[in-house]
């Protein structure tokens, strides 16, 4: 699995960012209850970490992540927060070192859209859990947004960042497919909901938490990979972030879509 977004400071603080900002909208009713066994797969720097051994506090959170780095980054945000009850494991999604049927819930945020097999990727997670045991997956989809003033430049930066997560293994629209791909690996009773991020002058806390730094940061953080990729000129791709930027002005408007999918093993 590559990381395209990179693992630089600046990312981290744009995760931080999108973790808080997304916190009521996409964690809002995820919950476990108390002396379950929970795993946070790919975990990251634990941006969701928190949020989640906060919602559910007599859970007990296994959060692993394949990345040495981000295990540590993640471990001292815990700690710092306050939190308890999360013990941290390096490890591989595609080889869990977990023996089958060890917990009673999985989540995932924002991991599946890096892999290239990503059914693999759910077969070997539906044999960690118990039967009868949930899975709750969060996605992103890139093909989902919009926003006014319309820009065609700003398209183009944007599928700058789709298209090299693509060439990278991953699916930036990897969002639309969660019921296929929950079905396909085996889960049953799959259950979609989208999660629209609607951004206008009314909603301060967003156009600065979402609109700019968290999805424009990010397109604007792949600025030297495409255009070491060839996939645009550098006056384009500019004049695309000023656009973005511009969707947060007093009169601009911005959409995005998150997708959670909760599914159950048989």
């Amino acid at each position: 699995m590559k990381y395209v977004h990179g693992y630089d400071p600046r990312e981290n603080i744009r995760l931080q960012d999108q973790a808080s900002t997304l916190a009521e909208l996409l964690h809002s009713d995820t919950a476990y209850p108390a002396g379950s066994r929970i795993l946070e797969a790919g975990c990251g720097v634990g941006a969701q970490t928190v949020t989640l051994a906060r919602n559910s506090p007599g859970a007990h959170i296994t959060a692993m992540d394949i990345s040495a780095r981000s295990v540590a980054e993640a471990k001292s945000k815990t700690e710092t927060a306050g939190v308890t009850r999360v013990d941290f494991h390096r490890g591989d999604i595609f080889q869990p070192a977990f023996r089958p049927a060890s917990f009673d819930h999985i989540f995932v945020c924002f991991v599946l859209e890096h892999l290239a097999q990503p059914v693999q990727a759910l077969n070997h997670l539906k044999a960690l859990l118990k039967p009868g045991g949930a899975i709750t997956v969060i996605e992103g989809d890139h093909g989902s947004t919009f926003f006014h003033p319309d820009n065609a430049a700003a398209h183009r930066a944007i599928q700058c960042q789709v298209e090299l997560q693509k060439r990278a293994g991953g699916n930036a629209d990897i969002g639309r497919e969660l019921y296929p791909l929950l079905t396909s690996a085996g889960f049953d009773s799959v259950r979609v909901s989208p999660r629209m991020v609607y951004v206008d002058a009314s909603r301060p806390a967003l156009i600065e938490g979402f609109t700019r730094n968290t999805f424009t940061a990010m397109i604007e953080g792949v600025r030297e990979s495409a255009l070491d990729a060839g996939l645009i000129d550098d006056i384009d791709f500019d004049e695309g972030i000023r656009a973005l930027y511009r969707t947060a002005e007093k009169d601009g408007v911005f959409c995005y879509t998150f997708f959670k999918a909760v599914a159950f093993k048989p």
